[in-house]
């Protein structure tokens, strides 16, 4: 029962996402709770969740009441992400005001040209460069920052950026030091330089392919807009501030000591100095003070781009909360068991091959954690019998990393839609068709190398 609760839970609330019926935030509340609150008045709920097991015989209204307790976990468990997120975009918004991009992107014009093609690709280089690091959130901040006042200045699709940017992050996270990967090598007892040697042919397969689709978009937006010709006189037209309201906060001279300090807090980010919390924090401070010395205009710069902030944290909580009643339900646990336990035995010599097909769904419905730490040891134990090898079933289970992003699971793509004012439903169409390709790619190359044989 609990297992059907589960997958129901899962239709219902992608059909209303999708359909546009609910907003993302009234959905990750409302519909983990009601399913929820389901299994508690249908006394789902015994002495095998931790809260209730000093209880012999809970009832209903004990039931009822652990759900508060489950909210509250959630949020917890987020809370880190979302203050994080909360002072990175005052941080970044507040060196946009203070103009500290506009040399960079007066710059990508001029080298760009008024050409999309260039544009797009320039997009799909730094996003994967960025990635490096590891960190989804950093790589949205820094790309969107820095591209989207191109993209509105040249009329692109705001879409191809949104793409772009979270197709290449999802290839870079694969890195042994990114979360999957990370989780698989603990679990599984991995040698990480093993495992990157197994992931890499696809990873370089797909960069590849994720640059064909950034120049076949560019090539669709240059026929859309064709490649303007600007002029000097143009390209500062173009970067130009819009009123006067907009250029009293520009501070063009300090635009190398924004520029050093925002270098020096990602090289933080990227090393892992400092948790990336303490470093927003401090760097937000210090952009106030350095960059507007009244206490009305710092007061002001918090005022005008708190809602922006606000808009993004909100739905990391709510994130969180869906999270924190999926989980502690057991949900999640009967999900992960339904989804190890749907493959006959009698498959077993394709255990390879189902265990990267089962990673795509298994990544998308369910959070990191709870795929790698829950579903995959029983797969892997299931595997030995058939003859794989646990760094065969632990590549094959990052293969589904494909489309694990695109999860409304996933707490920095609420900043990524924010940001560039996409619709999650349209967004997840449209990067779906191209993750599918690098998810075949991932396959293909994955069996080729023989990394993780088709069969056995």
């Amino acid at each position: 029962m609990l297992t059907f609760l589960s997958w129901a839970m899962i239709v219902v609330f992608m059909v209303l996402i999708m359909k546009k019926k609910l907003t993302p935030f009234s959905a990750l509340i409302l519909v983990p709770f009601v399913f929820a609150l389901i299994g508690a008045l249908l006394g789902m709920y015994g002495p095998q969740v931790t809260e209730l097991k000093e209880i012999a015989n809970p009832t209903i209204m004990d039931q009822i009441l652990i759900l508060g307790d489950w909210t509250v976990d959630g949020v917890k468990k987020v809370s880190v992400t979302a203050v994080m997120l909360l002072f990175a975009i005052l941080y970044f918004a507040i060196m946009l005001n203070a103009g500290m991009f506009d040399p960079v992107v007066k710059k990508m014009i001029k080298i760009a040209k008024g050409d999309p093609v260039k544009v797009l690709l320039a997009t799909a280089v730094v996003a994967a460069t960025v990635s490096l690091n590891g960190d989804g959130t950093t790589t949205t901040l820094i790309c969107c920052t820095a591209f989207i006042p191109i993209y509105k200045k040249l009329g692109l699709k705001m879409m191809n950026l949104g793409v772009l940017v979270i197709l290449m992050n999802t290839i870079m996270n694969l890195l042994p030091w990114g979360g999957p990967t990370a989780r698989v090598i603990s679990v599984l007892g991995l040698n990480e330089q093993e495992i990157l040697r197994a992931l890499t042919p696809g990873m370089i397969a797909s960069v590849i392919f994720m640059l064909g689709v950034a120049y076949y978009l560019g090539l669709k937006e240059r026929k859309r807009l064709g490649i303007q010709k600007l002029t000097d006189a143009d390209i500062e037209a173009l970067t130009a501030p819009k009123d006067e309201e907009e250029l009293a906060l520009k501070r063009p001279k300090l635009v190398w000591v924004n520029g050093i300090m925002t270098i020096l807090l990602v090289f933080m980010l990227i090393k892992g100095t400092f948790p990336s919390v303490f470093l927003f924090l401090l760097g937000t401070a210090l952009a106030l003070v350095i960059n507007y010395k009244s206490l009305k205009d710092q007061k002001n710069r918090i005022q005008d781009n708190a809602g922006d902030a606000a808009q993004v944290v909100i739905l990391v909580l709510g994130a969180g909360i869906f999270m924190g009643l999926f989980t502690n339900s057991g949900m999640a646990d009967a999900l992960a068991l339904s989804l190890a336990n749907v493959i006959p035995t009698s498959w077993g010599r394709f255990w390879g091959l189902i265990v990267a097909i089962l990673s795509a769904p298994g990544t998308f419905f369910l959070s990191n954690d709870a795929f790698y730490y829950g579903v995959l040891p029983v797969l892997a134990e299931a595997g030995k019998q058939y003859g794989f090898t646990a760094l065969e079933l632990g590549v094959a289970s990052l293969l589904g990393q494909a489309f694990h992003l695109l999860s409304p699971l996933v707490a920095f793509i609420y900043l990524l839609l924010n940001l560039t004012g996409l619709d999650m439903g349209e967004w997840q169409k449209e990067s779906a068709k191209w993750a599918l390709g690098i998810f075949v790619i991932f396959i293909a190359l994955a069996a080729i190398t023989g990394s993780v044989p088709l069969f056995k």
